[in-house]
């Protein structure tokens, strides 16, 4: 069966995130207006969406960088349909264990996408923990959309190289199927500070990969070691399955994935094709914890 969608809960409060840094020096950012400044006067517009772009031109590799217009519409159905809302409920879990109850605190989710997972953490929060909350994703199709569903938190156009948020001024870091930079991770994390990282398992959608590609490699990635500057808390596997009835689900996972591009004309026809889909879900959940800059070396 397909997992349930999170009910609705009590509501939740969403604080200013005040911690952003100016990608061109890397001054604290003040909002003044519809913009954001840095002492400097490097200057930002915020676009009427309520997103801001802090990704500047000479830190692209390309010039539409990040998942397309279509991906992101592609994901957003998909995630509304509920068969991750169980990653999205064990990662609050993780990104919440630990702090104080009545109190706030302040997350990034690097990568972030359209936002669905930074909005099922601000709900699992509650009332009682505020948490001030930063989407970034270097997608400008992402941050629209995340913006378009909710303009409490802050979301910009960023990149994970180069994070345009201050030094020691996070909490909780997110890192959602996405491309992890350690060093600037532990740049912008406070001591004590976490990581929830979620990554695909060996598993992971392994019937829609055995429909769309001739064979399957093997999975040979080593055993996780945590990076410098932090410590392993743990590793959670979180498996289960799911249906995936009708072709527009099929294809709307298949499209915000990057097997669309690494599969065969032929297996993307035969998953085209299919009106019903049994899939296994398997993630792993690692958590990470930001050591003493003095320990870190940082």
């Amino acid at each position: 069966m397909q997992p349930p969608r999170r009910a609705a809960g009590p509501p939740f409060m969403i604080l200013p995130f005040q911690a952003l840094a100016c990608p061109l020096d890397g001054a604290a950012l003040t909002r003044q207006g519809a913009s954001w400044r840095c002492a400097a006067g490097h200057s930002f517009d915020i676009a009427s969406q309520g997103y801001a772009n802090l990704l500047p031109v000479q830190h692209k590799r390309s010039k539409d960088p990040g998942d397309s217009k279509e991906m992101v519409a592609a994901r957003r159905r998909y995630l509304e349909s509920g068969v991750y809302q169980p990653i999205a409920a064990a990662t609050a879990r993780a990104a919440l264990a630990e702090l104080a109850p009545e109190g706030s605190a302040s997350c990034l989710d690097a990568g972030c996408g359209e936002g669905y997972y930074l909005r099922e953490l601000a709900a699992a929060a509650g009332p009682d923990l505020p948490l001030a909350v930063l989407g970034l994703d270097i997608s400008k199709w992402a941050v629209l959309a995340a913006a378009k569903q909710d303009k409490r938190p802050a979301w910009v156009v960023g990149t994970n190289a180069r994070l345009p948020v201050l030094p020691a001024s996070v909490d909780r870091l997110l890192c959602m199927f996405g491309f992890p930079v350690y060093p600037e991770f532990a740049r912008v994390l406070r001591p004590g500070g976490r990581i929830v990282q979620v990554d695909a398992g060996p598993d992971h959608l392994r019937e829609l990969r055995e429909i769309i590609y001739p064979r399957l490699k093997e999975d040979t990635k080593p055993a996780f070691v945590a990076p410098a500057g932090f410590e392993l808390l743990d590793v959670e596997t979180l498996r289960y399955p799911a249906a995936l009835e009708g072709a527009g689900l099929i294809g709307d996972l298949l499209v915000m994935t990057p097997h669309l591009y690494r599969a065969t004309a032929d297996g993307r026809a035969r998953a085209a094709a299919l009106t019903r889909l049994d899939i296994t879900v398997d993630v792993r959940i690692t958590g990470l914890v930001r050591t003493s800059a003095s320990a870190a070396g940082a």
